[in-house]
C-alpha cells in the first residue's frame, strides 16, 4: 500500500514512533546539530536549509501543525533556558537580543520532512524512508514479520492457555451438534468473522500462508485470548442447550445460538480492542491492511514497538524456554 506521508498523520506517527527507525535514519542522515540537554538540536533556520525552503514556509506549518509538531519535539526556549542554549551553541548563527527561538530536536526535524509539500528534497527523504522503515522492522523481527507476534513475551502463555478452550469448543461441538467435522472449521470461521470480520481463508491470503502453516500462530496475544473467551462461552452455551433441548442442535440453532451470543454488550469493549490491535499492528509491523477493519487503523505508540522490536522481545525459542516451568506446573494440574 502506498503512504502518503504528508496527509496521513497514523503514518507519520508510526514511523515517529519507531525509535529504532529513527535512531537509523539519524545516523544515516548526519545532519549536522548541536548537543544540547542530551540530544542534538536544530535551529529553524538549519532545518530550513535542509530542506532548501524559506523560513516562512517553516513557520506556515509550524502554525498548521503545532500540536503534531511539539508532541514530536519541537519547542520553544525563551528565558534562562534560552540563554544557556545561546552560551552552549557557539557555532550555531543565534541572534543574540531574539526574546525566543524555535528549535528542533532530529524527531521533529524528520516530522516537518513528513509533512512538507513544497520541498523536493523532503520528497525524495519520504520515499527513502517507508522503505527503509520497512526494511528496519523487518531486521528487527529476524528477517520476517509474518510470525513478529511471537515477539512479545504473553503470546506463548495466551497460545498454551487457549488450546484448552479450543479443545473444550471442538469438543462441545462433536458432542452436542450435528455434521460431520467439517463443522469445527466452519463455526471456527464464525468466531473469526465475528471479531475480525474475516474467515481463515481471507486472513491467511492477506499474510500469504501456505496449506502447512496454522492461521492462529500468526496472531497477536489478545486476538488469541478473546478467540479463546468465545470458544469456552460458546462451548457452554452450546452443552446447556443440548441438555434443555435433549438431542443435538442442529445448524439453524447453533447459528441462532451464536447470533444471541455474539449480540450480548459485554463484547463490544474486548471487540473494538482487539480490533484497533490487530488492524493498527499488522499495518504498522506487517504492512498490511485488513479492509474490513481499516476503519480501525490508528498509530502504534511507542511502547508497542518496544514490545515487538525492543530488546525485552523475544524469538518463538527464546520464548518456549522462558516458559516452561510455567507450562509443566500447568499440564501437572
Amino acid at each position: 500500500m502506498v503512504k502518503q506521508l504528508p496527509d496521513s498523520i497514523v503514518d507519520r506517527t508510526n514511523i515517529l514512533n519507531n525509535s529504532y527507525a529513527i535512531e537509523v535514519l539519524q545516523k544515516a542522515m548526519g545532519i549536522s546539530g548541536a548537543e544540547f540537554e542530551g540530544e542534538l538540536k536544530y535551529t529553524s533556520k538549519q532545518v530550513a536549509d535542509f530542506y532548501d525552503v524559506d523560513r516562512k514556509t517553516v513557520n506556515r506549518y509550524l502554525v498548521s501543525h503545532a500540536h503534531e509538531l511539539k508532541e514530536n519535539g519541537y519547542e520553544v526556549y525563551t528565558g534562562e533556558r534560552l540563554q544557556r542554549f545561546k552560551n552552549f551553541v557557539r557555532d550555531i548563527d543565534v541572534p543574540n537580543k531574539a526574546p525566543q527561538m524555535g528549535v528542533f530536536n532530529f524527531r521533529s526535524l524528520m516530522n516537518l520532512g513528513l509533512l512538507l509539500k513544497e520541498s523536493e528534497r523532503a520528497m525524495v527523504l519520504r520515499k527513502l524512508v517507508i522503505d527503509l522503515v520497512i526494511d528496519i522492522v523487518s531486521a528487527r523481527a529476524g528477517g520476517s514479520t509474518k510470525y513478529i507476534n511471537h515477539r512479545d513475551e504473553t503470546y506463548m502463555m495466551s497460545l498454551y492457555l487457549g488450546e484448552n478452550y479450543r479443545d473444550q469448543f471442538k469438543e462441545a461441538l462433536t458432542n452436542y451438534v450435528e455434521g460431520g467435522q467439517y463443522k469445527i472449521a466452519a463455526y471456527t470461521n464464525e468466531i473469526y468473522k465475528s471479531i475480525f470480520k474475516e474467515r481463515a481463508q481471507d486472513y491467511r491470503n492477506l499474510l500469504l500462508l501456505d496449506k502447512k502453516e496454522n492461521v492462529r500462530l500468526t496472531m497477536y496475544s489478545e486476538v488469541i485470548t478473546t478467540i479463546s473467551m468465545y470458544e469456552t462461552g460458546l462451548a457452554y452455551e452450546v452443552k446447556k442447550e443440548y441438555e434443555r433441548l435433549g438431542s443435538k442442535l442442529n445448524k439453524d440453532q447453533v447459528k441462532a445460538l451464536f447470533r444471541e451470543f455474539e449480540a450480548n454488550p459485554i463484547w463490544i469493549p474486548q471487540l473494538e480492542m482487539v480490533r484497533v490491535k490487530m488492524a493498527s499492528r499488522d499495518y504498522a509491523l506487517r504492512d498490511i491492511t485488513h479492509k474490513e477493519l481499516s476503519q480501525y487503523i490508528s498509530p502504534v505508540d511507542v511502547a508497542d514497538f518496544e514490545k515487538f522490536l525492543g530488546e525485552k522481545s523475544a524469538e518463538l525459542g527464546v520464548q518456549i524456554e522462558i516458559h516452561s516451568d510455567v507450562f509443566k506446573r500447568l499440564k501437572d494440574k
